[in-house]
């Protein structure tokens, strides 16, 4: 039998994660096994059951993420809330299963329940990302995934579906500073270039290509998608089809070996034609119901690194290391006109904690006032922002992580003003706290 490549992955149409085994090789299937509080999940192996689906390239992981988080000073207002997310995730490899080879379908169902305090800072960037998805109003249950690839060969492959454009494995993705805002930092600046949101969604409708330059996906990876711009987590997508509102996005990643520590490149683009009408995504937090001067199309470019400083094994995923995004876009209609964070992050650097992962990093964001149409058109509500956060995950147990957390952030909104009795008042510099738990079943 000839030797060949199998290739595992987790769909997301910026950049694909994907893991490569060879056939015949040692089975490369996740194991639930092991004792209480020492295996990756609560519920284990389900008696054997889970392993061997796993063996078959069916995987199932289910997640629950809860947050505490107050605004302490400053911000719009003074508040504790509590929220959640509950995540599952479906993977299918095809030729595992003994049907064809590389073929891939994935699935991800999750709903958030309570509130944030995202509404309460004042800021573009959320404090609380977990919160996010699948949509930020809380108590909702939604299908944000369901996707199939097929490989053509080592080097190519297609993929159509629906997409969720930021999973804990893909997407913007950097080794110290990624991710739903569940396992690092919990800002949003952190966790994806916000330079491309405002043409992006996170669940949407999609088809595109998806390049391996090497054959090995952790090497390098270039992938290119069309989507659709007005997806959401609660709307299958197909009765918006015919409004020819589309994004185009690439992305490429590549490994590199500075100094003989491991490290990654990653570069990406996305244009959009929409005729933008009125304020969308983090701007909602800010400025409700005011519309702005009509604008087509929005494009945004972004850059991410990360490189390892200090890397006891090479590959292991321990050690401590800088990162580092760039963004910058339009300005108009995106407010986001440029953006860069800098921060440092590692895992596995206490003896005894391997799991544990620590991060520390800074924010700055030059804001493009919005053009207002009607009474509002002179006034500037917003100005530029920045922000530092902190984080240390706790690792409990494998399957369990507790997560104290400290935000200050400088936010975008300048003040805050009613009506009724007529007044306008400043808003300082918030700063949050909280505590994050995570749950792997």
């Amino acid at each position: 039998m000839k030797h060949s490549t199998i290739i595992a992955l987790v769909l997301f149409p910026l950049g694909v994660s994907l893991i490569s085994t060879q056939a015949g090789a040692e089975d490369t299937s996740p194991t639930y096994s092991g004792d209480l509080l020492k295996r990756s999940t609560l519920t284990g192996d389900w008696g054997g059951a889970r392993n061997e689906l796993a063996a078959k390239g069916i995987t199932t992981d289910l997640s629950l993420t809860q947050v505490q988080q107050g605004v302490v000073g400053g911000g719009k207002d003074s508040t504790w809330e509590y929220g959640g997310r509950g995540d599952l995730t479906v993977n299918v490899d095809s030729q595992k299963l003994g049907w064809w080879p590389g073929g891939f379908m994935n699935l991800e169902v999750e709903g958030n329940f309570s509130k944030s305090v995202n509404g309460n800072t004042g800021a573009l960037m959320p404090v609380n990302t977990n919160q996010l998805f699948p949509i930020p109003n809380g108590d909702n249950l939604n299908v944000s995934a369901l996707n199939f690839a097929q490989f053509l060969s080592h080097y190519f492959g297609l993929s159509i579906g629906k997409y969720a454009t930021l999973t804990p494995t893909s997407g913007d993705m950097n080794e110290f500073a990624h991710g739903k805002g569940d396992t690092q930092f919990m800002n949003t600046a952190f966790n994806a270039n916000p330079a491309m949101l405002l043409t992006v969604p996170y669940s949407t409708l999609g088809a595109g290509a998806i390049v391996l330059p090497t054959t090995d996906p952790k090497e390098a990876i270039v992938s290119f998608f069309v989507l659709q711009t007005n997806g959401s987590a609660e709307t299958s997508g197909f009765s918006d089809l015919d409004s020819n509102q589309l994004t185009f996005a690439g992305e490429g990643r590549v490994r590199t070996d500075f100094f003989g520590l491991t490290g990654h490149q990653l570069a990406g683009a996305t244009y959009s034609n929409k005729n933008f009408t009125s304020l969308d995504q983090n701007l909602r937090f800010i400025l409700v119901n005011r519309e702005i001067q009509q604008k087509n199309d929005s494009w945004a470019v972004y850059y991410n690194f990360d490189q390892y400083l200090y890397e006891p094994n090479k590959g292991s995923g321990q050690g401590v290391g800088l990162f580092g995004r760039f963004g910058a876009s339009d300005g108009n209609p995106n407010p986001i006109h440029y953006f860069y964070s800098l921060g440092v992050g590692g895992k596995g650097i206490i003896p005894g904690r391997p799991i544990d992962r620590f991060g520390i990093g800074y924010y700055y964001i030059n804001v493009s006032k919005p053009t207002f149409t009607g009474p509002l058109a002179t006034r500037s509500f917003l100005r530029n922002e920045y922000g530092f956060e902190a984080f240390y995950n706790i690792a409990l147990t494998p399957w369990m992580q507790l997560t104290p957390d400290i935000q200050v952030v400088r936010p975008s909104q300048k003040d805050v003003v009613t009506v009724i009795p007529p007044s306008r008042q400043g808003i300082d510099t918030a700063t949050v706290v909280g505590v994050r738990l995570q749950m792997q079943f």
